[in-house]
């Protein structure tokens, strides 16, 4: 007796997936429209909000439409654009003060959405901050840390701090999908988040040898 309805939802289940491979390359022209105005209506403009960040970018716009998969000619386009993105500090030095690094860290007030955005600097304790530990854990002294991200405690010990290694950790906290296209990681650096000399600090709280990621 159940063979039919198994039958009949499997036949369903593949017309759907059907259908979905078939809309990521359809126009969507006309259903981003309407998420658009269904998005500006949900986020009325009010005091210290922000809607700018509500309007998707070119890379955006792209790893929605193909689902955060983009092809490989797709995928070299946003890297060569996200990576031209990238801006340094004025000093040029890109390991900062390992200690204004781990407040920023420790923050959670990175990437907040909402009428108390943005809220002034001397509440938010060391600037917007990153909500790094959201995602990752870093010092291992801290326990309420995610695992959506790699883990990086011991960066520094087990990477070394050559200036290759460096410059790849600034970038990628800079600016994540100037190496992998949609990722889930937050472009810190380029949506301003966080400043320039920021990610520098935090660079240097996941690289030097005295911050408590290293011990």
């Amino acid at each position: 007796m159940m063979k039919p309805m198994i039958t009949s939802l499997t036949l369903t289940l593949t017309i759907m997936s059907a259908g979905t491979a078939f809309a990521v390359d359809k126009d969507f022209t006309q259903i981003n429209s309407k998420i658009d105005a269904m998005v500006a209506k949900s986020f009325p403009a009010g005091e210290g909000q922000d809607l700018s960040r509500l309007k998707q970018d070119e890379t955006q716009k792209k790893c929605s439409v193909r689902a955060n998969k983009p092809t490989a000619t797709e995928a070299a386009e946003i890297m060569a654009r996200e990576r031209a993105s990238i801006k340094y500090p004025e000093s040029g030095n890109l390991m900062g003060d390992w200690k204004k690094g781990e407040k920023l860290v420790k923050s959670g007030f990175g990437m907040r959405i909402g009428v108390i955005e943005p809220d002034p600097v001397a509440k938010q304790k060391g600037g917007n901050g990153g909500n790094c530990y959201a995602c990752h854990a870093i010092s291992p002294k801290e326990v309420a840390a995610g695992n959506i991200g790699n883990s990086l405690v011991g960066y520094g010990k087990t990477r070394g701090t050559s200036a290759e290694i460096i410059q790849y950790t600034y970038d990628k906290i800079y600016n994540a999908q100037a190496f992998m296209p949609c990722s889930n990681m937050p472009r810190f650096g380029h949506n301003g988040i966080i400043t320039a000399q920021q990610v520098a600090d935090i660079t240097a709280f996941l690289l030097s040898p005295e911050s408590p990621v290293n011990q």
